[in-house]
């Protein structure tokens, strides 16, 4: 019997059951309840419920990108976290919560600098890095995460 991973829709949140195999091959699938591609190879905004619903309902890692608009680090690790979001998924699933939108979970998870990143799986923060990373050093970090 196949190894069945859930997965939450970037574009409707719905849960979604892809078999392990699919993922290993590069391949996300469609969502079962709005039929779009379940990874668009770009980050996902989160805030509040969804990012809660996302971070606890995923079986691979979700990777959080702390951040604010006036942060110059945060506008620099922006296209560096595209990038890795483009050739990494479905992987892990990349996300980003802007601090001043959503003041109460960048407190809740303790962020006292931006840019920050985490990862979760099943709601489980597995690691966190503050700082600007470059490519190759946020994909060593995000590997140990994503085997």
């Amino acid at each position: 019997m196949e190894e069945k991973l859930h997965l939450v829709c970037a574009e409707c949140d719905a849960v979604n059951r892809v078999p392990r195999e699919k993922l290993a091959a590069g391949q996300g699938g469609n969502c079962g309840r709005c039929h779009k591609p379940l990874f668009s190879g770009e980050p996902v905004a989160l805030s509040g419920a969804r990012f809660a619903r996302h971070v606890a309902s995923s079986d691979i890692p979700v990777v959080v990108d702390f951040w604010a608009a006036w942060c110059g680090p945060c506008r620099a690790m922006a296209p560096v976290f595209a990038r890795t979001a483009a050739s990494m998924e479905p992987r892990a699933r990349f996300a980003k919560l802007d601090v001043d939108a959503d003041p109460a979970t960048a407190t809740q998870y303790g962020v006292q600098s931006i840019p920050a990143l985490f990862v979760f799986r099943r709601g489980e923060v597995l690691g966190r890095q503050a700082g600007l990373m470059d490519e190759a050093a946020l994909r060593r970090w995000i590997d140990q995460f994503a085997a």
